[in-house]
């Protein structure tokens, strides 16, 4: 049950990369994540009513903060790369750093032991990763920062929620909301930018998937080793490619192909593992 929460955390997050990513390139990036966030809250704390939480402390609502602190500067980023153009790095790399920390931290510090078919999995998803998310011309360094800062933010997001304890529900991911609309709202203020009227649903919308995305990686991470649950639900970029597909007739690469690929046999050895 926790891989297939992780896997709807990874659909879920998918899709709200690719309407967030086709906004952010009609509008003001930050103006896209702050709405973002506040359709995330809205539908957060609306699912929060319905599950159980039974012992929330302070503590859990300070993990789901931090996560949010992540959350806010990754998607700021993630959006900015997004907009300038260069989604064949951002994308690859954000996703990969994305990973690639939290399972450092995982094993190192968390002490978490995956089984071999799991660890294969692991390093299979990495260059599945990478290769999903390049796009053709994608050879440039431009927005390299904007992903590794993105990437960093979004391993934090990853790392912290998962802290947070089962009695919690889903409160932490409210925090967490607030904490990443308290991020960018000092930052939209000051530049003043410009969300239309008509794009402020389909921003709103991307945000509320991101929120149920997490919510269903919560959920995971309380039965899944958390290195587990990352990995899976990290393997987002994946959808905004098939999508691309289906939706905007777009033409895979060879090595996206490759990538996808990789990243299903990424799923299958973490299932089996």
């Amino acid at each position: 049950m926790g891989a297939l929460l992780a896997l709807a955390s990874a659909v879920l997050y998918g899709l709200s990369d690719f309407a967030g990513g086709l906004v952010s390139r009609r509008a003001s990036f930050m103006a896209t994540a702050l709405a973002g966030q506040l359709g995330g809250l809205a539908l957060a704390a609306l699912l929060g009513i319905f599950v159980a939480a039974p012992a929330t402390t302070a503590a859990d609502l300070g993990w789901g903060a931090l996560s949010g602190v992540g959350t806010g500067i990754g998607m700021l980023f993630l959006f900015r790369g997004l907009t300038n153009g260069s989604m064949s790095v951002v994308v690859p790399l954000s996703a990969v750093g994305g990973v690639a920390l939290p399972v450092v931290v995982g094993v190192a510090f968390l002490g978490e032991r995956p089984a071999v078919l799991a660890w294969a999995g692991v390093v299979l998803a990495l260059p599945a990763l990478w290769l999903v998310g390049r796009t053709r011309g994608g050879g440039g360094s431009n927005g390299a920062v904007d992903a590794l800062i993105a990437g960093a933010g979004i391993a934090t997001q990853y790392l912290a929620l998962a802290q947070a304890r089962p009695g919690a529900g889903l409160w932490p991911v409210v925090s967490g909301r607030v904490a990443a609309i308290l991020i960018l709202l000092p930052l939209v203020l000051a530049t003043h930018p410009r969300l239309p009227a008509r794009l402020a649903p389909a921003a709103a919308a991307a945000g509320a998937l991101a929120a149920l995305a997490l919510a269903c990686y919560l959920l995971a991470t309380r039965q899944q080793l958390v290195v587990i649950a990352v990995v899976l639900s990290s393997l987002y970029p994946a959808i905004p490619v098939l999508l691309g597909i289906t939706v905007l007739r777009e033409r895979l690469s060879s090595r996206q192909v490759t990538g996808l690929l990789a990243a299903a046999a990424a799923v299958v050895l973490l299932a089996l593992g």
